[in-house]
């Protein structure tokens, strides 16, 4: 292999051209042959048995060149690259000019990444904003520990109430229609009256019935409804009331703290409940002030970014979304089937986000640059050891496992960053605690049911 030209044919493009020589590209022909002449079929000869000249002659000298140059050229371009020095952020796009016995020349053209200017990355002022605790927030997430711990006791002695779960068969109809519409059935429907679910007036047609009950229920679908054959009607939803049930609350009191946390008295939990949630509000407002000067970085930066380069981050984000959905058990098919979404909306979506981190990464590897930040081999030891105590993996088998040049370029960033933050003017300011509500993510229990897709329909108000 012999790197014989670099240009820069266009901006943040770079074209090597390489050559390979004739023993070289001789010694792949000759393996094309050996693995593609048992499949070759010559009229006069046995499959396989054919001499390599009649191949030749009958199908052409270069018969076996294609085969060929998909094994050399990636490998000559390889070393080619390593000469070179260049680090491109596309896959190569080669271009045979030569090709023959007496070897083989070609292009390979990439896209690196562009110049970047940074205007100011020290001194940046930014608010870092706190969110006082009160004693609604400490008071709610008690609620909410309290609420995961309750008893489900089945109700037999009255009708049911709001707050109650229920136990239901239904099926519904347009109203003055006779067969059911596509997914409004359902047996033994686990639904918690006042939750909101089910579309406005359900539920609480059902509040006032007792269990073993059949009536109906009408309600008139939403306008926006999911499904536009719904949307706006009136339907009629026989149901059953098969069983009601209450949670039955525990006393907030010190066996309840014995009983959740690793403390004797409720006060002593309580104090350690808004101990938490202080930690988390700064830990959200210490993220808030990374976010802002992040968006400064960026606003700061000039650079000619490659479209390639978004993309692929893009693909990253879209890959990262799928395993999560996996995590949860839903493939993204099935998420978009149920959310009505394209693969390409969803990339449209992530698409201002993986911009956004594109930029902030040029702009921190800019900066490690500008301050010529090092990591050192300790530090890497310690990044290498903390993957694998997080993981429960061999620090060995991590080693094998992640590229070394990855997790220092990490480092270089979180490096870059912290000098920024380190450097900022950054001020306190209160922000109003009624404007922030100290809530957890809505977490799928038993009651959730997602097993319908958007194009069907039933009692549930997916809006909510």
């Amino acid at each position: 292999m012999s790197l014989k030209n670099t240009t820069t044919p266009e901006k943040n493009v770079v074209e090597l051209e390489i050559s390979i020589d004739r023993e070289t590209f001789k010694a792949a022909v000759d393996d094309a042959f050996k693995k593609r002449a048992s499949s070759i079929v010559v009229p006069g000869f046995r499959r396989g048995k054919a001499p390599r000249g009649i191949i030749e002659k009958m199908y052409g000298k270069g018969v076996f060149y294609e085969d060929a140059l998909e094994v050399v050229v990636p490998a000559a371009f390889r070393e080619a690259l390593e000469e070179s020095g260049e680090k491109p952020v596309s896959r190569p796009e080669y271009n045979v000019t030569e090709v023959g016995d007496d070897g083989v020349v070609f292009t390979a053209r990439f896209y690196v990444k562009p110049e970047v200017t940074i205007s100011q990355y020290k001194g940046l002022e930014v608010e870092r904003l706190i969110v006082p605790v009160t004693d609604e927030m400490v008071d709610g997430e008690i609620e909410r520990v309290r609420n995961r711990n309750g008893r489900e006791i089945e109700v037999t002695d009255r009708p049911a109430a709001e707050g109650d779960t229920v136990d239901i068969n239904y099926t519904g109809k347009i109203k003055g229609e006779d067969e059911p519409f596509e997914g409004g059935t359902a047996e033994h429907y686990r639904l918690k009256l006042g939750s909101g679910a089910f579309i406005p007036g359900f539920e609480s047609q059902i509040v006032g019935h007792n269990t073993g009950d059949e009536f109906e229920v009408e309600v008139t679908f939403p306008e926006d409804y999911h499904a536009e054959e719904l949307a706006g009607k009136p339907a009629v939803f026989s149901v059953k009331l098969n069983s009601i049930n209450y949670v039955e609350l525990p006393e907030l009191d010190d066996e309840f703290a014995k009983d959740v946390s690793e403390f004797d008295t409720f006060d002593e939990y309580k104090a350690d409940v808004r101990a938490k949630i202080e930690k988390a509000h700064d830990n959200a407002a210490e993220m808030g002030v990374s976010e802002r000067l992040a968006d400064m970085l960026v606003a700061n930066m000039e650079a000619d970014i490659p479209v390639c380069m978004i993309d692929d981050e893009v693909e990253e984000g879209l890959r990262q979304y799928e395993n999560r959905m996996r995590a949860q058990g839903i493939s993204l098919d099935m998420y978009l089937k149920y959310t009505g979404t394209t693969l390409e909306q969803l990339r449209e979506e992530l698409r201002p986000r993986s911009e956004r981190q594109v930029k902030v990464r040029l702009a921190l590897e800019k900066i490690a640059e500008l301050e010529n930040i090092v990591v050192s081999e300790e530090e890497l030891e310690a990044e290498f050891n903390d993957i694998a105590t997080t993981y429960g993996v061999d620090v060995e088998e991590v080693k094998k496992s992640i590229d070394r040049d990855i997790i220092e370029s990490d480092l270089k960033l979180r490096a870059a960053m912290k000098l920024v933050r380190d450097n900022a003017v950054v001020t306190d300011k209160i922000d109003d605690p009624s404007t922030h509500k100290h809530d957890h993510d809505h977490e799928h229990g038993e009651d959730c049911d997602c097993e319908d897709s958007s194009d069907e329909a039933s009692p549930e108000d997916t809006e909510n």
